[in-house]
């Protein structure tokens, strides 16, 4: 307890995930509204009905298959199940979280799940290629049938229209379905990066889910299912995995409201705007992201010293520690971030960084050329256009080659790069990342 007069200790402002507040307030008076009225169970309300028709309206088609399901991983789960046969594989990225956050649910249930490294958070047609020539040791070995990828990714990037349409094209060529995670969709749909619409996702996909839990309600996730046979025994799926609810009319009043018009949307797109003001924050302190901002999650690259101070006032998870110095950390945003926070957290970046540029002997230079070096090399992974003028050197580390490029368009290697094994010249500086030998760094700045 503190002591008598003493001011009560600040609480931590929650940037852990985009689950940490309830509901939005819309929803819950309408959740409010409807308490009174009796209606049938097990999904079977009218709430629900209305809320099936709002959605559908969105997708353009009427006779898809909704169901409501409480959860993410349920929703994953039940999916997964209702369209493998026993003998049957799921390909999915190695980040996926079926692979890394679902306790082993899909193979729990008897899936293998074929992994894949992803190229910026995403499967491709080469990675899906690669992961079918090396499963073909039948019936030895089992047999891919779904592909599985979420939108946004785990990284928070988001698939173009021409990416799932050549994701799609090969699945048809080989017999396997495809099938969504949306817990973020609506932030992948508003996202700057998008050219995606609803009714493309239905088109591209055999099925795909509406994430309600990270979008505004309580809790809930909105399965879409497209083709007839496999809607047409759905429900008994979710039955047996634990998830007709007796109460489902609580998820039916809140999709409703949110699909009503265009609510569900509205805070999709309030939360990637958080999300940009928080990076646009951090690379103005002289820090890099580890992968571009796109929808609502924030991965910064900062010093475990910098990570420490943050701590003190907000919470956040460290997503992976490359060494004594360095670790990236993720940021989520919501409907619900408080812009005063945002204001917060601004300004314990760059009073951090001036402290440490100034302890470094060179003020400014080291985490401005870091921050180079973070961007280039990333964005060289992701085979996009980038800082033009800046000289690079970019190892591969899996193929042990090295490339040198003045303006740089594109990757230099069919090799996936790892940004962290990458050196700048400029001004007659050489820069480390971490993961550079410590031989290579600046004689002026690390004398």
């Amino acid at each position: 307890m503190p002591a008598a007069g003493a001011p009560a200790a600040r609480a931590k402002y929650s940037l852990l995930d985009d689950y940490s507040e309830g509901a939005h307030p819309e929803v819950l008076a309408a959740l409010l509204r409807s308490n009174g009225t009796q209606e049938v169970g097990y999904g079977r309300d009218t709430f629900s009905e209305e809320a099936k028709h709002h959605i559908r309206t969105h997708l353009g088609n009427q006779d898809v298959g909704v169901f409501f399901v409480p959860s993410g991983t349920s929703a994953n789960a039940i999916s997964i199940a209702a369209c493998l046969r026993p003998h049957e594989a799921v390909i999915a990225a190695s980040s996926g979280h079926i692979v890394t956050r679902e306790t082993g649910a899909v193979e729990a249930s008897g899936h293998k799940i074929i992994n894949v490294v992803p190229e910026n958070g995403k499967l491709t047609p080469a990675t899906i290629s690669k992961a079918l020539d090396d499963n073909w040791h039948f019936p030895h070995m089992a047999k891919p049938r779904l592909v599985y990828i979420s939108n946004a990714t785990e990284i928070g990037t988001v698939y173009t229209k021409a990416e799932l349409t050549a994701i799609k094209r090969l699945c048809e060529e080989n017999g396997l379905l495809l099938f969504v995670d949306g817990a973020r969709i609506g932030c992948a749909l508003t996202s700057s990066k998008n050219d995606v619409t609803l009714k493309d996702i239905l088109e591209l996909t055999d099925i795909f889910w509406i994430g309600g839990t990270k979008n505004g309600a309580l809790l809930g996730e909105a399965v879409v299912v497209k083709h007839p046979q496999l809607a047409e025994d759905f429900e008994f799926f979710v039955k047996q995995h634990g998830s007709l609810l007796a109460k489902g009319r609580i998820m039916g009043v809140q999709f409703a409201e949110l699909f009503r018009e265009t609510l569900y949307f509205d805070l999709a797109r309030q939360a990637n705007r958080a999300a940009e003001k928080l990076s646009r924050c951090i690379v103005g302190a002289g820090y890099a992201l580890r992968a571009e901002t796109e929808t609502n999650q924030v991965f910064a690259v900062l010093p475990l010293e910098l990570v420490k101070k943050l701590q003190q006032s907000f919470s956040f998870y460290i997503w992976e520690k490359y060494d004594d110095e360095w670790a990236v950390i993720r940021l989520l945003t919501t409907w619900a971030t408080d812009p005063e926070q945002l204001e917060r957290f601004k300004h314990c970046g760059p009073r951090l960084s001036a402290a440490a540029a100034a302890a470094a002997g060179s003020p400014g230079t080291c985490s401005q050329m870091r921050n180079a070096i973070l961007l280039i090399a990333e964005t060289l992974h992701r085979d996009e256009p980038v800082l033009a003028g800046l000289g690079a050197v970019v190892y591969n580390q899996t193929a042990g080659e090295r490339s040198m490029t003045s303006t740089i368009k594109s990757r230099p290697s069919s090799h996936r790069l790892v940004p962290w094994l990458a050196s700048v010249q400029r001004h007659q500086h050489v820069l480390s990342g971490p993961g550079i030998e410590p031989s290579i760094r600046c004689s002026h700045c690390f004398a």
